[in-house]
């Protein structure tokens, strides 16, 4: 059973010229800097390599520190320079499958990660990447891309000083996942950081004693593992969870977990790999999709 494997790199070197020149990375909105968020969601996907693309603003963050040269030229310079940077890590730090790659103001970058990741667990062979679009155009920087794609389209870009994502990334074959749910939204201006700010100021707080924060989800995973004997990867947290979140949203939340029943039944029945169940709850989401539209 092949392992899923995930790094990812973060832009935030920008100059936030529209912001008046504050930096963006170091602005707080819900209670974390953008950075901080960023950060994360990484980690919270089970990311390693964490590439960071910008000044080192952090030094204790858990992550790799990676510059263009020269700064500021620009995301597909960024992204070159991290992909440059994968075999400059630890020895046993390996290089991974697929690398998400997330511009450094996405206010929302938990949501996009699992979004992204979940899609890429569920996705056939073949594709070199999964991006969100918004309003019908690309969101290259929401976007999750096997690494092998990436260091092909670096190897045969030229000089990217200044160029666009689209000029780095417009070759690969992509499979598009429209956000509708404004997920992709980033923070160019001061009325988009008001916005956002005011936003997460109104979401609910649950008092419910039975919402589990990550960290006691993962232990509860960690539990369920050692009780059966199984490896990590024979428990996706974020498949299932995005599964019952589809189910729950073109079904009926009751729906839900029989659903991963039903898909861990029929993965099952099917040998039970890592690419049978990824088959099994993409055939479920596809189906509570359709009944939706039904």
């Amino acid at each position: 059973m092949t392992p899923f494997t995930l790094g990812a790199i973060l832009l935030v070197g920008g100059r936030s010229t529209r912001l008046g020149g504050g930096f963006k990375p170091l602005l707080e909105v819900g209670g974390q800097t953008l950075l901080s968020r960023s950060v994360t969601a990484a980690t919270d996907a089970r990311c390693a390599p964490i590439l960071v693309v910008g000044p080192e603003l952090d030094p204790d963050a858990p992550v790799r520190w990676v510059r263009e040269e020269p700064p500021f030229a620009g995301p597909a310079a960024g992204i070159a320079a991290a992909v440059s940077a994968l075999d400059d890590g630890p020895g046993d730090e390996g290089v991974p499958e697929w690398m998400l790659v997330l511009a450094g103001d996405l206010p929302h970058v938990d949501r996009v990660a699992a979004r992204l990741k979940t899609a890429a667990c569920a996705a056939a062979s073949g594709a070199d990447g999964i991006v969100f679009t918004a309003g019908g155009h690309p969101q290259w920087l929401a976007g999750i891309y096997r690494t092998a794609a990436l260091v092909a389209a670096v190897g045969a870009a030229g000089e990217l000083t200044g160029a666009s994502c689209r000029a780095l990334l417009g070759g690969l074959d992509i499979t598009w996942l429209a956000d509708e749910d404004g997920i992709t939204a980033d923070i160019d201006t001061p009325a988009d950081l008001a916005r956002v700010r005011a936003a997460f100021e109104e979401e609910p707080v649950s008092e419910s004693p039975r919402t589990l924060p990550p960290e006691a989800l993962d232990e509860w995973a960690l539990a369920l593992r050692e009780r059966f004997g199984l490896d990590a990867e024979d428990v996706p947290i974020s498949l299932i969870l995005d599964l019952a979140r589809d189910v729950a949203n073109g079904v009926a939340r009751p729906a839900a977990p029989f659903s991963a029943f039903v898909a861990g039944l029929v993965a099952g029945r099917a040998g039970g790999t890592t690419e049978q169940v990824r088959e099994a709850v993409a055939a479920v989401v596809e189906l509570a999709g359709d009944w939706k539209e039904s």
